[in-house]
C-alpha cells in the first residue's frame, strides 16, 4: 500500500515538472512574437516617418519653385505698370509657409499640393495678363511716337480721363447700392445638419453664407458680381483657388474673394447662398463675413469658432 502511494506522489510530481515547462516554453514563445511584433511596428514607424519626411522636402522644394516663379511674374507686371498686390501677398504667404519649423502632417502636405496645383492656373492668367501689358505699352509707345504727344496735350488727355471716371463714379449714388439684407451663417456638419452663427470645427464640414437683396427701384437692372469675403481673426481673407476663389477690384485695389456668384438682377429680393468647403480646421476665433457688389460692400456679418 505504501509503495502504491509513493509510486502515485512521484508520477504526480513528474507530471508537475512536464506541465511547467510547457507552461515556460508558452511564455518563451509568446514573448518572442510580442518582440517581433513590437520590431515590426517600430520599422513601419520609421518608414512612415521617413517617407513624411521625404514628402515635406518635397513639398519644400514645390514651395520654393512657385515663390520663384511669382517673383518673376511680380517684377515683370510692376515693371509693366501693372498690379501686383495679390501677388505679393499670395508669395509673403508662401514664404511665411516655408519658414516654418514645425512639422507638417500628412493633411497638412496634401492640402498644400493641392493648393499649389491651383497656382499654376494663376501663374498662367498672370502670364496672360503680362502679354497684354506688353501689347498695351507697346501700343502707347507707338501711339507717342507717332502723334509726338507733349507733355501739356498727356496732362489734358489724363485731366480728361480723370474727369470722366469722376462723373461715371458719380453715377452710383448711395440710393443706386444694392443692400444685402437677412445675412445668415451657418456650419453645416458631415451628416448636413446645420448651426447658426456660433459653432465647433467638428460641425463646420461646409460653411453656408445665406441672404437677399433688397428692393431698390433705383438700382438698374442687369448681370451683377456678388462677392463674398470670409476674413479669419488674422484678418486674412480665406480662400483656395482650387475651390473657386479668385481675386477682385475694389476702389483700385486688388483683394482676394471667397466666394463668387455672377447674378441677373432683376430687384425680387433674391435670395442667394454660397457654400464654401475649407477642407482643413478653423482656427477659433471671431470670423468677418463681408459682401460686395458693384465695387461697395452691401453687407457684413460675423460669426465664431469656437
Amino acid at each position: 500500500m505504501n509503495n502504491d502511494n509513493l509510486s502515485d506522489k512521484s508520477h504526480n510530481k513528474e507530471k508537475g515538472k512536464n506541465i511547467l515547462i510547457i507552461v515556460l516554453i508558452i511564455l518563451v514563445i509568446v514573448s518572442g512574437i510580442k518582440l517581433y511584433t513590437d520590431h515590426q511596428d517600430k520599422e513601419k514607424k520609421a518608414e512612415e516617418i521617413i517617407i513624411l519626411s521625404e514628402e515635406n522636402n518635397d513639398l519644400n522644394l514645390r514651395i520654393d519653385s512657385v515663390t520663384y516663379q511669382l517673383t518673376l511674374r511680380i517684377e515683370e507686371i510692376e515693371h509693366l505698370g501693372g498690379n501686383i498686390d495679390s501677388l505679393v501677398q499670395l508669395r509673403e504667404q508662401l514664404i511665411t509657409e516655408r519658414n516654418t519649423d514645425r512639422k507638417r502632417s500628412a493633411t497638412e502636405i496634401a492640402n498644400l499640393n493641392r493648393k499649389i496645383d491651383g497656382y499654376a492656373n494663376l501663374l498662367r492668367e498672370k502670364d496672360e495678363d503680362i502679354l497684354k501689358l506688353r501689347e498695351q505699352n507697346q501700343q502707347l509707345y507707338s501711339e507717342n511716337k507717332e502723334l509726338k504727344t507733349t507733355k501739356a496735350q498727356i496732362e489734358e488727355e489724363v485731366a480728361k480721363l480723370n474727369i470722366k471716371q469722376q462723373e461715371l463714379t458719380e453715377k452710383v449714388t448711395v440710393a443706386e447700392r444694392l443692400k444685402a439684407e437677412n445675412i445668415k451663417v451657418a456650419a453645416i456638419n458631415s451628416r448636413g445638419r446645420e448651426r447658426e452663427d456660433n459653432f465647433r470645427n467638428r460641425q463646420l464640414d461646409k460653411l453656408k453664407i445665406s441672404f437677399n437683396l433688397s428692393e431698390n427701384s433705383l438700382a438698374p437692372a442687369g448681370t451683377k458680381d456678388i462677392f463674398v469675403q470670409v476674413i479669419a481673426p488674422n484678418n486674412q481673407v480665406i480662400f483656395d483657388i482650387a475651390r473657386g476663389s479668385g481675386t477682385f477690384d475694389l476702389n483700385g485695389k486688388e483683394e482676394f474673394y471667397t466666394a463668387k456668384q455672377d447674378i441677373l438682377f432683376n430687384n425680387t429680393r433674391q435670395q442667394l447662398t454660397y457654400f464654401y468647403e475649407k477642407g482643413t480646421d478653423y482656427t477659433s476665433g471671431l470670423y468677418k463675413v463681408r459682401i460686395f457688389a458693384d465695387g461697395f460692400q452691401i453687407g457684413n456679418k460675423e460669426f465664431e469658432v469656437k
